[in-house]
């Protein structure tokens, strides 16, 4: 945008520092928070309705403060390739798409079951002109993230209730932590008693600890990679 400067010429305006204060990314953020609500039922943690199609137009997303950690840390990292569970309509992976963006290049790879959460997030990030970052890969996340194409520097883990068995989190973290390289951090949003058992126990590979960030969010770091 160009603007007036005193002589009357025309100056365009430097680049904003961050991606995050671009004024296009700040609307869509904005206006996702403005829109946030709550299922009548309190949704699947609060109900024993857990089909995830059947709350196919709400939002379950990180906080806002999550996602700026998200972009914070992913920033420090010079994070190339993050993954994320779930995708739901893409606020955490707007954080993500804009730490890409301001590292220079890199992918985020999203896992979303319900095909119109997926259409949201696009709309949201082609808005927010980050399009370009993410692949949004449709369907169940223990198949669609089996193969990450490469080292992964950040998994978010913010995953689904079930009935029983072994929770959607720490299935899906069984699936990525092989993927992901030294350094590389994850963080869990949910807090599943069996995922912090699993992440916490030094034979894993990870160092971890709780930040007083909505109820409880795990971050943890990958200490030790597995052989080849």
């Amino acid at each position: 945008m160009a603007i007036l400067n005193l002589a009357g010429g025309v100056d365009t305006p430097p680049p904003a520092p961050s991606a995050l204060q671009d004024a296009r990314i700040e609307a869509v953020i904005a206006r996702m928070k403005a829109a946030y609500r709550r299922p009548s039922n309190g949704g699947p943690n609060h109900s024993s309705d857990r089909d995830p199609h059947a709350y196919a137009e709400y939002g379950f997303s990180i906080h806002p403060d999550q996602g700026e950690l998200i972009y914070l840390l992913c920033r420090s990292l010079r994070a190339k390739r993050v993954v994320e569970f779930a995708t739901s309509i893409g606020l955490s992976t707007l954080y993500f798409a804009a730490a890409m963006r301001d590292n220079g290049g890199g992918k985020v790879i999203g896992s979303e079951i319900v095909p119109e959460k997926i259409a949201v997030a696009r709309h949201n990030l082609v808005e927010a002109g980050l399009s370009d970052y993410v692949e949004i890969r449709e369907g169940d996340a223990r198949e669609t993230l089996r193969d990450l194409g490469g080292d992964v520097d950040f998994a978010l883990i913010d995953g689904w209730p079930l009935g029983e068995g072994p929770s959607l989190a720490l299935q899906v973290m069984r699936l990525i932590a092989p993927q992901m390289q030294g350094g590389a951090i994850a963080l869990n949003d949910n807090a599943e008693p069996d995922y912090l058992a699993w992440i916490r126990d030094p034979a894993n590979g990870f160092r971890s600890m709780s930040l007083p960030m909505k109820g409880g969010t795990e971050l943890s770091v990958r200490t030790q990679v597995d052989p080849a």
